[in-house]
């Protein structure tokens, strides 16, 4: 089955990737734009988010100096202010943390954390308070308590609960749409009060079905954006779960970039992890676009029309500022300023795209 779902991919990608001629967008990576308080460093960077008032929002996986090497909890929830500076720790020992994997701010400045390792989501009022959880983690009493196994055929999800969930969104009622993610593959639906409406996906490579629904942001028109990552595409719903179309990117890399960890795939392997997308954010304003951020290989970012024209890529894979390794996540106040929080790097960084200067880069 594996072999047969490599060779469908490629298939997929390579009639696209001889005939994409997609432009660079020229950009400024700020140096040392965060300022961490002496002494302290970040781990792996998996979440970024700003709010209305230009605050960023950091979630790492740090804070696991004195845990075992393996299952330390490892995250912190970290603001800092417009220009860099530090504000805070946001949540310091909370009981759901274990593993960060993003972070996202709602129309009204709320903070969303999602943990993949304690399978919940924590919504924090503007001033860092608890307001609501959602799921809830396995208690360290239980007997056999462990890590969840990705067995085949997976276990049955269950309303309300998640496993090793990734991201959410909302559309303008206030519905709640969270990615459950690593295990369950589908996408689970809060009403605006906070109760469960349904769910909708499953383990699959069929449309409507996931291989790891890893993130999902909404439009003006509460279309539905969801980086089904495994599967090398973005799904594209409507709010009652109905599957409207799909679109992958296949833009073939500069043939002299190479990994930052690991082995620099090539044939079938880069096939399957070229446009994966591992992080999408969208723009606000009346005309939306998205950007996407590829897996750790090649590792670019993408500005991409709601419809799923590439418009431009940016960096590559590297580990020099400017390049990007594991863009986990994405955060765009604006078409022209994204922040990309990487795990394999270690830090987030903030760009400044100069679309205009925009040059073109046939595909080699």
């Amino acid at each position: 089955m594996k072999t047969l779902r490599f060779a469908w991919l490629v298939l997929l990608v390579a009639p696209c990737l001889a005939q994409q001629n997609v432009p660079q967008i020229p950009f400024d990576s700020v140096p040392d734009f965060l300022k961490l308080p002496p002494g302290m460093n970040f781990g792996e960077v998996p979440g970024v988010a700003v709010d209305s008032k230009g605050h960023i929002f950091v979630f790492t996986r740090s804070n696991s100096a004195n845990g075992p090497a393996y299952g330390a909890a490892a995250a912190q929830l970290l603001e800092f202010g417009p220009k860099g500076e530090f504000l805070r720790e946001i949540g310091k020992g909370l009981y759901a943390w274990s593993e960060a994997h993003s972070v996202r701010i709602d129309k009204d400045d709320n903070i969303w954390a999602i943990d993949k390792g304690s399978d919940m989501i924590i919504k924090f009022n503007p001033a860092g308070r608890v307001v609501w959880t959602f799921g809830r983690r396995k208690e360290a009493a239980d007997e056999g308590a462990k890590a969840w196994e990705h067995v085949n055929p997976p276990l049955p999800p269950i309303d309300g609960l998640f496993r090793q969930p990734t991201d959410v969104t909302w559309d303008s009622e206030g519905n709640i749409y969270i990615t459950d993610g690593y295990v369950n593959s589908r996408v689970a639906k809060y009403d605006k009060n906070g109760d469960w409406v349904k769910s909708w996906g499953e383990p699959g490579t069929g449309p409507g079905q996931f291989h790891l629904p890893h993130a999902i942001v909404a439009d003006r028109n509460n279309t539905l954006f969801v980086g089904d990552r495994t599967n090398r595409r973005i799904q594209v719903f409507d709010t009652e779960g109905k599957f409207l179309r799909m679109f992958t990117i296949d833009v073939p890399p500069d043939p002299k970039t190479r990994a930052v960890n690991g082995p620099t795939p090539t044939g079938e392997r880069l096939a399957a992890v070229i446009g994966q997308p591992n992080s999408i954010c969208i723009t606000p304003g009346p005309n939306q676009v998205l950007f996407v951020g590829e897996s750790t290989f090649p590792g670019r970012i993408f500005k991409v029309s709601l419809d799923g024209r590439v418009l431009g890529v940016i960096g590559r894979s590297g580990r020099s500022l400017g390049q990007f390794s594991g863009a986990h996540a994405l955060a765009c106040p604006s078409e022209n300023e994204v922040y990309a929080a990487e795990t394999s790097n270690w830090r987030l960084q903030k760009l400044i795209l100069h679309p205009q200067t925009q040059t073109s880069s046939a595909a080699r």
